[in-house]
């Protein structure tokens, strides 16, 4: 899968349950209805899961038309992943451009999910579940469509549809004869929106302002210090199979000029893959907007349903009850317990922390879940 902006995932567990063998009805991209509750039917429908299974629906269903299935094959064999929006935007078979307006609605929906707002853009695309499938999709093997799994509620199997609109229960854990196109999300881009957002909302409640300029402790000539991440790698990404590249982003918590607890955020698009180490020299806690020479980091990823707004919020609720007490604190326990409990078993799953680092920290340091260690250093950036 495409590095740049790699396939994600989202959970299918229930919603992907009460599919089977369910066309579409109407014209909105509603989950398909089956023998659950009302409220558990709307519940899934305006999830991401939900929006994804209901996309890989009628996705499937679509390619009943020769034409269109072509054009969408051609795509799927020219890239690791394509925007499934701007694939519908410039199909010349009339489904494809019927199909359009559905896309584009769950775009809308997904951001809606995700807490991203209107600015979120596509985020849905589309690709190959494995490389070694483009032989059998070249050579005219129909192809099967599935909202992105997750094994994350222990399933051994996902759902896809073919062109009638019929489930097939696939292995998570092996590649099927058929080649199977999987709707998953934008993570490189969902994670750098979602992220805009958590400061934003932050900032608003003034739990990541930027250090005041008079007293910050530095002059604009003598620059500012700062801790870089030399190298890092992690044991576990929390990637099932099929899931491609992890999303990885990381939270650093301590106490800000003001004496309030601050929480910046930290992209980081290269730590995609398990037991690999990256040499990347990504600045990860700048010093001048902390009152003490101590920081905490928790390390996450992006498993496809994280509604940002909605972790950000929880983040907020719990930090501001915190006070100053003259001395560092870790706060690492309180970021953690603001995270609902059954965020733990969908997403953003926790990957890793990291207790007090110092302003003067150099060397390897241990995850404290033992799940990944970084090296780093002091660093100071000259002003320019």
């Amino acid at each position: 899968m495409s590095t740049s902006t790699p396939l994600r995932t989202a959970l299918i567990g229930v919603a992907l349950a009460a599919t089977a063998l369910v066309p579409l009805q109407g014209t909105a991209l509603a989950a398909p209805s089956g023998t659950g509750t009302a409220a558990t039917t709307a519940s899934a429908s305006s999830s991401v899961s939900g929006i994804e299974d209901a996309t890989a629906l009628a996705l499937a269903r679509s390619l009943a038309d020769p034409d269109w299935s072509r054009e969408v094959r051609r795509a799927a064999l020219a890239a690791d992943s394509v925007g499934l929006g701007t694939l519908a935007d410039d199909a010349t078979a009339s489904t494809g451009r019927k199909l359009a307006a559905r896309i584009t609605a769950a775009d809308r929906g997904v951001a809606a999910a995700k807490g991203l707002g209107r600015g979120a853009g596509s985020l849905l695309r589309l690709g190959l579940a494995d490389a070694s499938m483009k032989g059998r999709l070249a050579s005219g093997a129909a192809p099967l469509v599935a909202a992105a799994p997750s094994d994350d509620d222990g399933a051994a199997t996902f759902t896809a549809y073919d062109s009638r609109g019929a489930a097939h229960e696939l292995p998570l854990d092996s590649a099927t004869d058929r080649p199977v196109y999987l709707v998953d999300i934008d993570g490189a881009k969902a994670v750098a929106e979602g992220l805009k957002v958590i400061d934003k909302t932050l900032e608003s409640k003034g739990l990541g302002l930027p250090a005041p300029s008079a007293g910050a402790g530095l002059s604009a000539a003598s620059g500012i210090d700062t801790t870089r991440i030399d190298s890092v790698r992690l044991g576990d990404v929390e990637e099932p199979f099929f899931k491609g590249d992890a999303e990885i982003f990381t939270l650093v918590t301590g106490f800000g000029k003001d004496g309030k607890p601050r929480v910046d955020t930290v992209e980081m698009p290269y730590l995609n893959k398990e037991d690999t180490t990256y040499y990347p020299g990504q600045v990860l806690v700048n010093w001048s907007d902390y009152k003490y020479d101590m920081a905490d980091a928790v390390m996450m990823e992006d498993d496809g349903d994280t509604d940002y707004q909605a972790l950000a919020k929880a983040i907020a609720a719990v930090l501001l009850t915190i006070t100053d007490q003259g001395a560092y604190i870790p706060l690492v326990d309180a970021l953690l317990n603001a995270i609902p409990t059954n965020w733990w078993t969908d997403d953003p799953d926790y990957v890793e922390s990291w207790y007090t680092l110092a302003r003067s920290s150099s060397g390897q340091r241990n995850g404290a879940a033992g799940n990944g260690w970084m090296t780093v250093s002091p660093y100071h950036v000259p002003e320019l």
